[in-house]
């Protein structure tokens, strides 16, 4: 049991832009005691330990040229947290997502791509090389690989057709039936197993279901660990249906899919946004054939999930999970699991000594 003085340790599974969105919000708290919430002022909880599980499926652009000619696992997700959870997003961070306009063999790489390639070459070991490069950039937070596994993303399309390839996927327009990993058998990190055993919030999400969130829960051992967590384990349901993977997708269906994948039961919480996506940002979605994510409240809850809403919409042009308002509602919700977790240790003790 963690004690009430130790860190609140958040996991966030997922990748692409929704993890980082969630890590540049959650980074604020690394070094900060955190608020209690409906406390006094110096009322305080312990400050955030952060872990990033990062899909290692992508095969596209500068990730996918490196997959295919070294042999290696992609860096641009990878490369993408780090630089969210990096202590200054200054020119470091810029360096890092540098990419490159010209010449022969560098267009279209990023510096940080080159430089995590580099370092595993050198290291012999890609979760070595994120572990250096971390130190690097300063980041307030650890980052792992699902798995070190040089792994493809296979779809199975409702009409029975298969897709291998992330990029591919993603452009499908047939709905997803299942995905995999090829090759099936692929094995996490200790580290990623321990993280989750002693963590007090899972998110799963935001991010693209069956490209970013859902390949992390296929990797030998990491669903299993979620069930077995004490932690709170929250779905971050998406913002708007993703063309080529959830058109026409209700929140519920979100979580359905992971049930499908991993097994009923590995989400107890879901959370939703209350705030209506501004009309003129819909019509502009709507001709790429994405809408709002309809919340299906009595469906959810037949599932026996515990709903939270909260106004989660970044007021930029683009709709997306807004950082600091869903890293808020992630730390609440690690600060409420914390208290549980205590509250259940002790429970038996006094039984004990009523007795």
């Amino acid at each position: 049991m963690p004690a009430a003085a130790e860190p609140l340790r958040i996991v966030a599974v997922g990748g692409g832009t929704g993890l980082s969105s969630l890590l540049r919000g959650l980074k604020q708290y690394v070094n900060d005691p955190v608020p209690r919430p409906g406390a006094a002022a110096p009322s305080l909880e312990p400050h955030v330990e952060i872990t990033a599980v990062v899909t290692v499926t992508d095969d596209g652009g500068s990730s996918g040229r490196l997959r295919r000619e070294l042999d290696m696992l992609p860096p641009g997700d990878i490369r993408n947290c780090m630089v969210a959870l990096s202590e200054d997003e200054g020119l470091m961070s810029q360096l890092f997502q540098y990419r490159f306009a010209s010449g022969r063999g560098l267009k279209g790489h990023s510096f940080g791509n080159l430089f995590l390639t580099a370092l595993a070459q050198l290291t012999g070991d890609f979760a070595k090389a994120v572990a250096l490069s971390a130190e690097v950039l300063a980041t307030r937070g650890r980052i792992f690989p699902s798995t070190s596994s040089n792994v493809a993303l296979e779809a199975v399309l409702e009409d029975g057709s298969t897709v291998r390839g992330e990029t591919l996927i993603s452009r499908s327009r047939r709905r997803i039936r299942r995905i995999r990993l090829h090759p099936r058998r692929c094995r996490p990190l200790p580290e990623t197993l321990e993280a989750i055993e002693k963590s007090d919030l899972i998110c799963l999400g935001p991010g693209s279901l069956y490209t970013s969130v859902i390949p992390n829960l296929l990797v030998e051992g990491v669903a299993r660990s979620i069930r077995r967590s004490r932690a709170r384990k929250a779905c971050f349901v998406n913002l708007m249906w993703q063309p080529g993977e959830t058109v026409g997708y209700t929140a519920s269906q979100h979580v359905e899919a992971i049930f499908n994948h991993a097994g009923e039961g590995l989400v107890d919480y879901v959370v939703v946004n209350c705030q209506p996506v501004p009309a003129r940002r819909r019509k502009r979605y709507a001709e790429q054939d994405a809408f709002p994510v309809a919340v299906d409240w009595d469906r959810l809850e037949s599932m026996g999930l515990n709903i939270v809403t909260a106004d989660l919409l970044d007021r930029s042009e683009q709709v997306r999970h807004a950082p600091d308002r869903t890293a808020a509602l992630a730390v609440h919700m690690a600060v409420q699991a914390r208290r549980e977790q205590i509250r259940r240790a002790a429970a038996p003790q006094h039984r004990n000594l009523k007795r």
